[in-house]
């Protein structure tokens, strides 16, 4: 006869509740950590903040016991077959079911930033790409796949996406983050969000809350910012995501917020995600983020102390692995120090998640459904998976700019094709990739997917061209790094081999119709790259001898194309006007190649547009477009912040009319709502989409507000001559601001400004229209209308 918790008549809460009636309290702990099988064996560089001095030998017997809460990476840590994977976790999972007394699995987590984190799994764009496409619906479509994917092979939880705004490009997760907007952010990420968990898996929100607001743009710093600040920028990604998206897991940030580091502030964890917002999920430490609260903060002087601390403020899991979340605070509990009643609490929700999933049904198995039945393999790159990665990666190319005439290349043209990245798979992986994450630590092994370069896919793109290359300079990375060749040669010889390098490129451009110069970042992680977590940079020059090549290219004479592969904005005005044209990708992925050798034919007509700023100069940051007045250019500073390409620009092949704006009513009460429409001409000879947005302006507020902020947005594919309306759904909720520093927000009588615009430059604002909110002021709180509904009729 099944026990209660394997009733599956009886509700979740109620199964986890009796079965945690039943737990000692070494039992109730042990479903509240994880282990990282081979972590502490796995030889090279480390792949989390302090892996190696962190991670301690896992007595698998010892704790078989008392059970297993969570599985750490069982595809991400070191390459395996994808089959052979699923088979070995599945094999462990039995064992851990079988090393209880209640039979329970473990829940295996998995990273899922660009894809299933594994060798031989699709690479998909990463982040910033999403928000280049400005396509929620394409990258709920890739988010869906790759929890197909996960699920396929016994995975349940996804530690994606980070809905970080960008606050410092110097910071070198800005590549993991979707954008500087906090709207953009929240609608791409939500979407994510929405279809990982349509396929079961458990999505994880990272990282909860103000990682990217640190000082200097440094990885792991502490963080500055007002309360106004938190709530209108950084938090509503992770509010739209929770309430609309339905996450069932949120991660915990490295930083403190004002001295108070986030994995021990109660605020944050409970009063406002719990007990305002409503979640009901659980709470997962960043790696060894429970251990920093003693060893980095210094806000506890014990394993225990850290561990009474994370509970107390509301983290349920450890992760990666167990180190204060076992003895450590089994102690503290029996000395009185912890109250068990937190603990039962983590664990309370941990069960329900468990009963959720199906772990703890009766018939549950540990046999993977991609290996059931007569199946044998596990594909993690089928051909629909590519199909939607390069999708994906064709949306999310921005065109910069086209001021020479030569894009869309002639197909019989003679272009060079110069750079260190030009013939480099590399230039299209992000540091949460499994190539350039586990892979590099591996270099007998192949890529484990097909991965092509810009130089081969536009041989393929264009057979009748005269294609040649050249490298130019050494790869951007740190001295000693792959491709760098200073690595262990003499300076002198050093010297020579850059000297002869950039004299062959300039043959090599002085000897073609076109040049097109592919630069831009390598990532890596911890200081092993120019881009990724820990990579952060000094400022926003390009990164090595990449500036002098392109100096050298330009003095030929022969147009440049510059095309960037990087993770972050670079500052191009020392280029402004000398361009031919300038093409910007984020970490691609994959398909990558293709992608941007496509655009440059012209077989795709870009529509990507920017997620961040383009810099003019290399320093004055921190900066990003959502400025009050006194963040813009003025005659009271030196420095000019205007970037010389603003967010949300790019550049399309095919020219649009922008008609006939209106708006259904102009005085709008301040709990009403009207509907703005417009209609887009395509006025060109092909097919091109075009992206409408909208902005809004509150010309007086009570506080300093940004002049103007996206509220709005909407992808219009049009074919040559057709026309289509966009209706957006203005709510007035969408002009609420946080009045006061405890995030109190108001929608105040007043007027505003509605922007149709097609970035946040004000020289590209195509229409206004004004609007009149009426009536009482009114406080609004979380249920208020967070999103600006688009229709394209």
């Amino acid at each position: 006869m099944p026990q209660p918790w394997q009733d599956t008549s009886l509700s979740a809460e109620d199964r986890a509740a009796a079965l945690l009636s039943s737990m000692t309290l070494e039992e109730k702990l042990a479903q509240l950590s994880s282990v990282w099988p081979g972590s502490e064996t796995e030889e090279g560089e480390d792949v989390a903040p302090l892996q190696h001095e962190l991670s301690e030998a896992v007595d698998l017997d010892g704790l078989l016991p008392h059970g297993i809460g969570q599985l750490t990476r069982p595809f991400g840590t070191s390459p395996v077959e994808p089959a052979e994977g699923a088979a070995a976790l599945a094999r462990l999972q039995t064992r851990i079911a079988a090393g209880n007394r209640f039979g329970i699995p473990a829940l295996a987590h998995e990273e899922c930033l660009t894809g299933v984190f594994a060798w031989r799994a699709t690479v998909f764009p990463t982040p910033l790409a999403w928000g280049a496409s400005f396509d929620p619906a394409l990258v709920g479509r890739a988010a869906e796949l790759i929890g197909g994917s996960l699920a396929s092979a016994g995975i349940h939880q996804g530690l994606a996406p980070v809905l970080d705004v960008v606050r410092d490009p110097r910071w070198g997760r800005t590549e993991e983050s979707i954008g500087e907007d906090p709207y953009l952010v929240g609608t791409i990420g939500t979407a994510y969000v929405r279809g990982l968990e349509s396929t079961g898996i458990v999505a994880t929100l990272k990282h909860f809350a103000g990682y990217s607001a640190s000082r200097g743009g440094r990885n792991h710093a502490p963080v500055s910012i007002g309360p106004r600040e938190l709530a209108d920028v950084v938090l509503p990604p992770f509010e739209m995501a929770v309430r609309d998206g339905g996450a069932r897991s949120v991660m915990h940030a490295y930083n403190d917020i004002d001295g108070v580091p986030s994995a021990a502030n109660p605020w944050l964890l409970t009063e406002l995600l719990r007990d305002t917002w409503g979640f009901t999920g659980t709470v997962v430490a960043d790696y060894f983020g429970v251990s920093f609260l003693e060893l980095a903060h210094r806000v506890a002087d014990t394993r225990g102390g850290a561990a009474g601390l994370a509970l107390a403020a509301g983290v349920d899991v450890e992760l990666p692995s167990v180190r204060c979340f076992g003895t450590p605070l089994r102690d503290a509990v029996r000395a009185g120090e912890v109250d068990e009643s937190l603990v039962d609490r983590a664990a309370l929700r941990v069960l329900r998640q468990k009963c959720e999933l199906g772990l703890l049904d009766p018939d549950w198995s540990a046999t993977p459904p991609a290996l059931a039945g007569t199946a044998d393999s596990v594909d993690f790159d089928p051909p629909a998976m590519r199909a939607v990665a390069r999708e994906l990666a064709e949306e999310s190319v921005v065109l910069l700019a086209n001021d020479g005439g030569v894009l869309p290349l002639a197909p019989d043209a003679r272009i060079a094709v110069v750079g260190p990245l030009a013939d480099d798979p590399a230039a299209m992986l992000g540091c949460y990739t499994f190539p350039r994450h586990v892979g590099v630590e591996h270099p007998e092994l192949p890529l484990g997917v097909e991965v092509p370069t810009l130089f081969a896919a536009l041989r393929g793109e264009l057979p009748g061209a005269r294609i040649t290359h050249a490298e130019g300079c050494a790869a951007p990375g740190p001295a000693g790094s792959a491709g760098d060749a200073g690595g262990a040669v003499s300076a002198g010889a050093a010297a020579l081999t850059a000297e002869s390098r950039l004299a062959q490129a300039a043959r090599t451009a002085a000897d073609a119709d076109v040049c097109v110069a592919v630069l831009g970042d390598r990532s890596g992680l911890f200081g092993r790259g120019t881009s990724g977590e820990g990579c952060d940079a000094d400022d926003l020059e390009l990164p090595g001898d990449q500036g002098a090549l392109l100096d050298t290219l330009l003095a030929t004479g022969t147009p440049v194309v510059l095309v960037l592969f990087t993770g972050r904005p670079y500052a191009l005005g020392r280029w402004s006007g000398l361009l031919a044209a300038a093409v910007q990708a984020f970490f691609p992925g994959e398909e990558g190649g293709p992608a941007v050798a496509g655009v440059l034919s012209g077989r795709v007509n870009p529509s990507g547009r920017l997620p961040v700023s383009v810099p003019y100069a290399p320093g004055g940051q921190p900066w990003t477009y959502a400025q009050p007045p006194l963040g813009l250019r003025g005659d009271a500073s030196s420095i000019d912040p205007t970037p010389l390409f603003a967010f949300g620009h790019g550049l399309s092949y095919a020219t649009f009319a922008w008609e006939r704006p209106e708006a259904d009513a102009t005085d709008v009460p301040t709990d009403g709502e009207t509907t703005v429409r417009l209609t887009v001409r395509n006025t060109g000879d092909r097919a091109g989409t075009e992206v409408v947005q909208l902005y809004l302006h509150d010309p007086v507020a009570r506080i300093a507000r940004p002049v103007s902020r996206l509220i709005g947005y909407a992808r219009v594919p049009l074919r040559p001559g057709e026309s289509a309306e966009v209706h957006f759904a203005f709510h007035a909720d969408l002009a609420s601001y946080p009045l006061r520093a405890d995030g109190t927000r108001v929608v105040e009588p007043g007027a505003l400004e509605l922007r149709l615009a097609s970035s946040s430059a004000d020289s590209d604002v195509r229409h206004t229209i004004p609007l009149a909110l009426t009536g009482p002021e009114r406080t609004v709180d979380h249920r208020r209308r967070l999103v600006c509904e688009a229709r394209v009729k």
